[in-house]
């Protein structure tokens, strides 16, 4: 139990090792290293407005705070979530009252997504002229969540999640040069780190948290002398942990993506990954239901109809089963839509009909194509020389024309070689022929 000053003195783990200098930050090798434009801008003290973007515990706080110290500019920092116009106008007040003395401002907003358009607008006349270097930091992606003013005047930079290399360096950095971890002498074998580093999952606060609860729960060891941190002790510590997955945010849609790109890919041991990881971080089954139905619709299409049917029926046996056993049959169907044949032809025809009904404005019905319920619509013309498919040879009415008259015919559906299609291909192409060839005869005798 730590006494009330000690209480009033304690900093985080994860906080007492954020580094503060560039030679001690770790990963984000893409962007910080020799050559690399924001190590030169701020080795050179050039600073610009810079926009982080990355998942939580890459380091997007830390590098702001280090580009301040670097280049050696007052530092305020706001929360998206906790801040308003106000807070934001207070900060440059502030920041105008050291540039009169000469001195730069950074200001860092962090989730910066959450602050909505009119409180971008409040502070980004200031970035213009001057009064402050904005750093924003986002888990979410900076194209869809700020304004293309904003946008416009900073630099993007792209953060990614730490490798398990990167974890373990920061883990054994923290055991050996935390002054307070260094006061016991923590040992931890390579398993473990190894376990420790794999389960933060590319978050460096994480890993970090999850490192001082394992100290607070190692044992001492009489033969080496040294508090051992054990397997089992971080099987303890991450027992609760879930994999990252922001409902909502990008790393939800990254996944689907990856689910829905792995089942066009005829790849289903990907694919069942994919699902996999998406149920361990906690999303709706009866979400990825639905999108297994979209992949069979949009990549498998006619080439095999069969797998429109297994999609549904995979979601209503999970409807009817529920959670864990009614997963089974989702995984069943993504596996049969990844092996099968794929064909996306319906899909681009559907896309390619929707521009010509959006482009073609209000072109009227061919007479012929009309129905006549009464004898004034037959007066009128309608249903006249409209030929019943069924009276005539295979039931198909050779050269008979069914898009408006402005239009003439067009060819949406390009069935492609596999599956199913193969055949519907061979059928559509010897429909097309008769029509060309009555079309042909047609035109002849209304020549002569």
């Amino acid at each position: 139990m730590l006494t009330q000053e000690e209480n009033q003195t304690y900093r985080p783990l994860a906080d007492r090792m954020r580094p503060q200098v560039l030679a001690d930050y770790i990963g984000q090798e893409h962007i910080i290293g020799q050559g690399k434009t924001l190590t030169q801008a701020i080795e050179s003290q050039t600073l610009h407005s810079m926009v982080f973007w990355g998942p939580p515990g890459t380091g997007k706080t830390t590098l702001a705070k280090i580009i301040a110290n670097s280049v050696q500019a007052h530092f305020i920092s706001l929360s998206a979530v906790l801040s308003g116009v106000k807070d934001i106008r207070e900060a440059i007040a502030q920041a105008k009252q050291w540039q009169a003395q000469g001195d730069i401002t950074i200001l860092f907003v962090d989730e910066v997504h959450r602050f909505n358009k009119s409180q971008q607008d409040a502070f980004l006349p200031y970035v213009e002229d001057g009064t402050v270097y904005f750093i924003g930091a986002t888990t979410e992606n900076p194209s869809f969540e700020l304004n293309n003013a904003l946008l416009s005047r900073v630099k993007t930079y792209v953060l990614k999640s730490l490798s398990v290399d990167n974890l373990k360096q920061v883990i054994d950095n923290a055991l050996h040069n935390d002054e307070q971890l260094k006061q016991s002498d923590y040992d931890i074998d390579e398993v473990s780190l190894e376990q420790l580093a794999q389960v933060a999952d590319g978050d460096a606060r994480r890993a970090l948290n999850f490192l001082e609860i394992a100290c607070d729960l190692a044992e001492f060891d009489d033969d080496s002398g040294k508090k051992i941190i054990t397997q089992e002790t971080i099987q303890d510590v991450t027992s609760q942990s879930v994999r990252r997955f922001d409902k909502g945010g990008d790393l939800f849609y990254e996944q689907i993506s990856a689910l829905h790109k792995s089942v066009r890919g005829s790849n289903p041991d990907a694919s069942l990954y994919w699902f996999s990881r998406m149920l361990d971080g906690g999303c709706d089954p009866l979400y990825i239901a639905r999108r297994v139905v979209r992949m069979a619709s949009e990549d498998i299409g006619n080439a095999d109809p069969r797998g429109l049917q297994v999609a549904l029926d995979a979601w209503q046996t999970f409807e009817r089963l529920g959670s864990p056993e009614g997963e089974l049959a989702i995984a069943q169907a993504i596996v049969y839509l990844a092996s099968t044949a794929k064909s996306n032809a319906v899909y681009m025809a559907f896309k390619a009909a929707m521009t010509d009904a959006r482009n073609s404005s209000s072109l009227d019905v061919p007479e012929h194509l009309r129905n006549a319920p009464t004898q004034f619509m037959k007066e009128l013309g309608y249903g006249k020389d409209y030929r019943y498919a069924h009276d005539e040879e295979d039931a198909f009415a050779a050269g008979e024309t069914y898009f408006p008259d402005e239009m003439g015919e067009r060819q949406y559906y390009q069935p492609v070689e596999r599956g199913l299609e193969v055949k519907i291909k061979d059928k559509l192409d010897r429909l097309r022929k008769l029509n060309a060839e009555n079309s042909s005869a047609t035109s002849s005798s209304k020549n002569k």
